[in-house]
């Protein structure tokens, strides 16, 4: 029977979102999402999601997510704005009403400000190495060797784990190189998503993210919370920081420690179709 789907993309970060409150509960297939993913004979997304019932009495909604490869992941900055945009557009929920939607890393509370901008609130970021998780004793930074160089990365989940490495210039060849070689690192047992970023400014960044199940991608909202936490705590960044993506950029807002982080940016939809 076949399937409809929204394609959608926040600032170039593309998903195909599924409705599934009808059929909540579904598992699917990770070599169909595989091959849903390809951009030459498929669809093509960096994360497919699901839109299904809550399974938390406390939200509005659910939604599951998986990568490219067909791994499941724990949350997506950008793909909760295309929920949030969704769902909006389907009258499930009003304009400039804070919403609690329910993630696999837990609750969220998202606001539509106008059809095309959401902001969400992500939680406050989490250091502690086992929550990452990272095989290390905590600290503000970390050195790994890598491919015959030593690399420092700050390390914090935004429901999902990133490692943060800032570098001189995003577009040297360099960071091509150590992103995958680092997603994959076993210091973080269950994969990364990588952020390399460029401080322009204190309150910009440009940044580029090697995301683990799906590869380089022209956006990660999470990545773009990720390297906003990590360059205020050490002190690079003020609370509100402008995230300069491939794609686009993301405004965060943080005001450290006991507060949570708010990331604002567009939410847009590109086509329907069936599969």
């Amino acid at each position: 029977m076949p399937a409809r789907f929204t394609k959608m993309h926040g600032i170039g970060n593309d998903f195909v979102i599924v409705d599934w409150r009808e059929d909540a509960g579904r598992v699917p297939n990770a070599a169909r999402i595989q091959a849903l993913a390809d951009r030459h004979t498929g669809i093509g997304f960096d994360q497919l999601i699901s839109i299904e019932p809550a399974r938390d009495p406390s939200c509005e909604f659910y939604y599951g997510i998986w990568n490219a490869d067909g791994s499941p992941s724990g949350q997506c900055g950008n793909g909760v704005r295309c929920v949030a945009a969704w769902l909006y557009r389907d009258g499930a929920i009003a304009r400039d009403v804070p919403v609690r939607l329910e993630s696999p890393s837990g609750p969220v509370v998202v606001r539509v400000l106008d059809e095309g901008t959401v902001t969400v609130d992500m939680g406050e970021p989490d250091f502690t190495p086992a929550h990452i998780p990272l095989e290390h004793a905590a600290h503000a930074t970390y050195t790994l060797q890598v491919d015959g160089e030593d690399v420092s990365f700050g390390a914090v989940s935004m429901g999902n784990p990133h490692g943060v490495v800032f570098v001189d210039d995003v577009a040297d060849p360099r960071v091509d190189r150590l992103g995958p070689l680092l997603t994959a690192h076993p210091i973080f047992p269950q994969g990364a998503n990588i952020g390399f970023v460029q401080r322009v400014a204190v309150d910009r960044l440009k940044l580029r993210v090697h995301e683990r199940g799906s590869g380089w991608t022209r956006a990660c909202g999470t990545g773009a919370c990720a390297a906003a936490a990590v360059a205020h705590a050490l002190g690079l960044a003020t609370t509100d920081v402008a995230v300069e993506l491939p794609g686009g950029t993301l405004t965060i807002s943080w005001h450290g420690p006991g507060h949570s982080l708010w990331m604002t940016g567009p939410a847009a939809f590109a086509f329907e179709g069936e599969v």
